[in-house]
């Protein structure tokens, strides 16, 4: 076999070669692993033995080995570093994908096997995860149709291969969108930039191949050129270019797409005997109900809309100040926001930014691991499948724990946003596996790199991911690293932001990128009183994506999405000059595949639960207290999957939270 992605891999930690993997191995790679797979499957379903745990769920835990490899591999390459041939790869990958994993959950052979484990399952003697590990699949299976019968079976698999399809089809269409719009500017369109956008704008000129610099789809590049951008009609172009991606007509256009996708996801939780889709995607997660999810998103909403709306009237009169007529618009609210901040808090985004520099950023987080956990990082040098990309082995007391990949620069190749994925997970089943991750972003790429407050937050909080994969320590791959609840995934993420904001952290890491100095505390102190600064503005703009997300799920499925979307944001009182976080024909969290779809809110959720987590440190030794640390990685960082969520939080903490600590951290309860 020359191809290399079905070779056993001779490269450190078995990290995948991709010095030798070309655009060509893929498919024929995939046909192979597949027919692996189902040969695997088909001798556990076809046996005549009497079911055991090891027989069947080990068993079934052990398959894929190649898949897995394939897989990892490829959706690395596909989401951060596309070109056209792996976009019509993941296009014919996305319905053989589906059609494969269907037919294994409609496996009746191997369902029965299961069944059969799951009614004699008190009578196994099998470990607390093992009983986890054998719940999950069977309800899995379940979930997935594999009770179904006749036409109903045969519907499932059209609807789970079309979906596949469809969104594959919403996160091209994204990235296309985003590749392919850009705004030149001329030197006087830059006059007010601080230097850092104006490098970013070069940096994405080059990038571009264009002459001069530009403003891009980037979040890491229009977001700062909104707030300091004084050309009022720039800013309106540049943000409606923004918000209009997904929604420009066309080949691109992601409407249809959506109105399709929510119309099979109701048919399939209709399918499986659900009332509509929400009541189907909840019942797994820790809120459960598309009730308990609307609670708390309205018992947030209030206070912020509140909030938003005493600062938007603050904003107005600034802009009238200025003499600008009319309303306060969507490309305004950042601009005069950036403005209010510098006049209350005396902070200066551009003198603020020098502090921030990516590579002590990436320090800060690994010392935050080592105090918190004992882990040590140090560079390795292994082909990766970018230039942009660094690698890390991660150990502990001298002990290999994971191979750590850090992508960080925006590209046209990379899609929108940042992630955590793994290419490996931990496991010991069937053999002992260590784990590695990747936190994907995307930073402006300029020399030195430095970062905005906001870009060192999505730093801590990829790195939390990273650590809850990192630290997992179980035996069953399936329930391994973030393998939990969707409402549970975003706890270790968001916890891990609150040590950025430690004096001690910053005062440490936080060194002017030219004179070496650091942070003076005066300015320390300011960034630290302006962290809940337009608070009002952020949480809307989050709960009223995840409020739309809920409407579009929990009911009949709208047949034109973009007008639910306006009903609902006139119901719940959206101020006209702050648009949703993400609008329908962007949204790809809901859309791009069924990971947050009906649970965009989890990260609400979540943070109800890391603002009282970090209390627990508050009110103990402190940010860095070695009992709580030791408790968190014990309860939550190393269990994964392998227990309920909620149990691990009281395990932890001792009880559930409640939404008061996240209003104090947000700056939104009454005084």
């Amino acid at each position: 076999m020359t191809n290399p992605l079905l070779q056993d891999w001779d490269t450190p930690f078995e990290v995948a070669p991709f010095d030798r993997i070309t655009d060509e191995d893929f498919a024929p790679a995939l046909e192979v692993a597949l027919a692996e797979h189902k040969a695997e499957i088909d001798t556990i379903a076809a046996s005549v033995t009497e079911p055991t745990f090891d027989t069947v769920i080990g068993a079934l835990e052990a398959a894929g080995e190649t898949l897995d490899k394939v897989l990892g591999a490829f959706f690395t390459v596909a989401g951060a570093d596309s070109n056209p041939k792996r976009e019509e790869l993941q296009r014919q990958f996305s319905p053989t994908l589906a059609a494969h994993f269907s037919d294994i959950s409609a496996n009746k052979a191997l369902f029965a096997r299961i069944a059969d484990l799951w009614e004699k399952r008190d009578t196994l003697d099998l470990t607390d995860e093992q009983a986890r590990v054998l719940m999950l699949t069977h309800r899995g299976f379940v979930r997935s149709g594999a009770a179904l019968e006749g036409a109903a079976e045969d519907r499932m698999k059209e609807i789970k291969a079309r979906l596949a399809v469809l969104g594959t089809s919403f996160t091209q269409n994204l990235l296309a969108d985003e590749r392919d719009w850009y705004m030149a500017l001329s030197e006087d369109d830059l006059e007010g930039l601080p230097d850092f956008v104006v490098a970013a704008a070069h940096a994405a000129g080059a990038e571009k191949s264009v002459e001069g610099p530009v403003v891009t789809l980037s979040r890491s590049l229009i977001v700062p050129f909104l707030q300091f951008s004084p050309r009022r009609d720039l800013r309106e172009t540049a943000f409606r270019a923004w918000e209009a991606r997904g929604a420009n007509g066309g080949e691109t256009d992601n409407r249809g797409i959506a109105a399709e996708i929510l119309t099979l996801r109701e048919e399939r939780a209709k399918l499986l005997g659900y009332d509509n889709f929400a009541a189907y995607k909840l019942e797994t997660e820790m809120a459960k109900t598309p009730q308990a999810v609307r609670k708390l998103l309205m018992d947030v909403w209030e206070p912020a809309k509140a909030q938003a709306a005493a600062d938007g009237r603050v904003l107005q009169k600034m802009m009238q100040d200025d003499g600008v007529n009319g309303d306060l618009a969507p490309w305004d609210w950042r601009y005069y926001a950036e403005k209010r901040r510098a006049v209350e808090h005396d902070l200066d985004e551009a003198a603020l930014k020098p502090y921030f520099q990516l590579d002590r950023m990436i320090d800060a987080a690994f010392s935050c691991a080592a105090r918190l956990f004992g882990l040590a990082f140090q560079p390795l040098d292994i082909p990766l499948y970018h230039p942009d990309c660094r690698a890390w082995e991660v150990t502990r007391d001298g002990k290999h724990v994971a191979v750590f990949v850090g992508d960080y620069f925006a590209r046209g190749a990379k899609r929108s946003g940042a992630w955590c994925s793994a290419m490996r997970s931990q496991a010991r089943h069937p053999e002992v596996q260590t784990p590695i991750v990747i936190n994907v972003c995307n930073f402006a790429k300029a020399e030195p790199a430095l970062l905005s407050y906001d870009d060192a937050r999505t730093l801590f909080h990829e790195f939390g991911h990273a650590l809850h994969q990192m630290l997992s320590d179980v035996t069953y791959e399936s329930v391994s690293g973030t393998s939990v609840a969707r409402d549970f995934v975003e706890l270790p993420s968001q916890l891990f932001e609150h040590w950025l904001d430690q004096p001690e952290v910053l005062g440490e890491f936080a060194i002017h990128a030219e004179t070496g100095a650091p942070m003076p505390k005066e300015m320390l102190e300011k960034v630290l009183g302006a962290s809940t600064f337009d608070m009002g503005f952020q949480t809307v703009e989050y709960v009223a994506s995840a409020l739309v997300d809920l409407a579009f799920h929990d009911g009949p499925a709208p047949s034109d999405p973009m007008a639910r979307q306006t009903e609902v944001l006139e119901t719940i009182g959206m101020p006209d000059a702050i648009r949703m976080r993400h609008a329908t024909p962007q949204f790809a969290h809901v859309f791009a595949g069924d990971g947050y779809s009906s649970g965009y809110y989890s990260y609400m959720w979540s943070e109800v639960m890391d603002a009282d987590a970090f209390e627990a440190f508050k009110q103990a030794g402190g940010p860095f207290d070695p009992e709580r640390a030791n408790a968190l990685e014990t309860h939550i960082l190393s269990t994964g999957g392998s227990r309920d969520a909620a149990e691990l939080y009281v395990a932890f903490r001792g009880r559930l939270p409640g939404v008061e600590a996240l209003l104090r951290g947000r700056g939104l309860a009454a005084a």
